[in-house]
């Protein structure tokens, strides 16, 4: 898909959702983003190593712990890590790595993109679109 505004509207309508880098820190990011899902109505699981439980949800460690498959994975991690999620997502079968501003680098983008998997990277955070 090349069109960013159909890549997103696709991404937005196949949850659940998997968030790479939640937080417990309402400060952070990975907090705000699995928040703004959450307020949507959106299913979404959070996954951080670090943490055993994310606003009130289980916390996985990786995306092969999760409880069922998801499609689209929201990346909010250093680009080094997310240069690590996406091998991790393609494994997992996530189609599509939404890497937030900030998450990305070239050498993820074009890691996930040969590994087969949509990338929206380089645009608007997720937070923005669930508010539009």
């Amino acid at each position: 898909m090349t069109d960013l505004a159909a890549a997103i509207r696709a991404f937005l309508a196949a949850p659940p959702f998997a968030v790479v880098g939640a937080s417990n820190d309402p400060a952070k990011f990975g907090a705000r983003v699995l928040a703004a899902y959450r307020r949507a109505g959106l299913r979404a699981y959070p996954v951080n190593p670090r943490e055993r439980e994310v606003q009130g949800l289980p916390c996985h460690p990786n995306l092969a712990a999760l409880p069922e498959p998801v499609l689209n994975v929201s990346i909010i991690t250093p680009p080094a890590v997310t240069e690590r999620i996406v091998e991790e997502a393609a494994r997992a079968g996530a189609r599509c790595v939404w890497m937030q501003p900030g998450a990305e680098s070239d050498a993820a983008v074009a890691r996930a993109r040969g590994l087969g998997l949509e990338v929206i990277s380089g645009g608007p955070c997720v937070l923005v679109e669930l508010r539009a």
